[in-house]
């Protein structure tokens, strides 16, 4: 393996920055989301996401001469985790976006990966939970509840929020908490670039699946479109991803998830400065004690 790649990758200080890196790029997603989706449809747009994912991440194989595994083992735990994080994860939030759902919304309740956590690592190691960790995870699910009740009411101007929307997030949501998980629990250490060709691999596969199940194909290329497709692909899967996998290997999968609740915000004023999304007071007061629940919870969780 390529030894300068290795040690940039180990470097204390790209440890330290990751995180904050991995929470501005991140929270861009659901931005690019909504330039690309009026010029394709989801499942379509992923498809070609992953096609340059995977051009991209030859060449960086090639380049820093890392080699793919050929126990098929290691092949069958990244695939998991490929679907899980990538699959589920993506489809979903670009399925509820399409659907109608707010970015910023759509944000802020798969930015509850933390809470969901603690409650996995909870149940599947019987770690216990203390009354202000309860605490912290009835103020994110009351600031939840408060935000869907007053976005709902934006039906005046045009947003409906819908159950298939909100399943989809749902299983955004799941997506990102299960396949974080697994892939710090479960995996064996590989590579980064080799964990994550193989995890593309098996996504393109389900998004086109997904494509020819949906009946989709039909596709403008925009200049936008273009933007969105670029910045997902150079960004997001290479810049994010490769930070997210860092992360993961480098501390618990609850300390990684405690960094999504930072998404939110920021993805919601994204959102507001692009697009203008809007939320009334009591929707701003039910996402900030989210972010409190949340931080609460997992902080101690940690």
């Amino acid at each position: 393996m390529n030894q300068p790649f290795v040690q940039f990758f180990s470097s204390p200080r790209l440890v330290r920055l990751a995180p904050w890196l991995f929470v501005l790029l991140w929270s861009t997603g659901f931005i690019s989301a909504k330039f690309g989706l009026p010029y394709s449809e989801p499942f379509s747009f992923l498809a070609w996401r992953m096609f340059f994912n995977l051009l991209c991440f030859a060449l960086l194989l090639k380049l820093f001469v890392v080699q793919l595994p050929r126990n098929p083992r290691l092949w069958g735990q990244q695939l998991l985790a490929g679907a899980l994080i990538h699959g589920a994860y993506l489809g979903g939030v670009f399925s509820a976006i399409e659907a109608g759902i707010p970015a910023g919304l759509t944000a802020l309740l798969v930015g509850l990966q933390p809470l969901l956590t603690g409650l996995l690592v909870y149940l599947m190691w019987q770690q216990r939970l203390n009354l202000r960790q309860w605490l912290g995870l009835l103020l994110g699910l009351a600031g939840v509840l408060l935000v869907l009740q007053q976005t709902s009411g934006m039906d005046l101007e045009g947003i409906t929020i819908t159950w298939t929307g909100l399943g989809w997030v749902l299983l955004a949501l799941l997506g990102i908490t299960l396949g974080t998980v697994y892939q710090k629990n479960a995996c064996e250490p590989q590579p980064l670039l080799a964990a994550s060709f193989i995890q593309y691999t098996g996504c393109f596969v389900l998004m086109l699946l997904g494509v020819w199940i949906k009946g989709e194909g039909a596709m403008q290329w925009h200049a936008d479109f273009i933007l969105a497709l670029g910045w997902s692909v150079l960004v997001l899967s290479v810049g994010a991803i490769l930070l997210l996998l860092l992360m993961i290997r480098a501390g618990e999968s609850t300390r990684t998830a405690s960094y999504f609740y930072l998404v939110p915000p920021l993805t919601a004023l994204e959102a507001w400065l692009l697009f203008d999304e809007r939320m009334t007071l009591l929707a701003l007061v039910g996402m900030v004690i989210t972010v409190f629940g949340v931080y609460w919870a997992n902080r101690v969780v940690r």
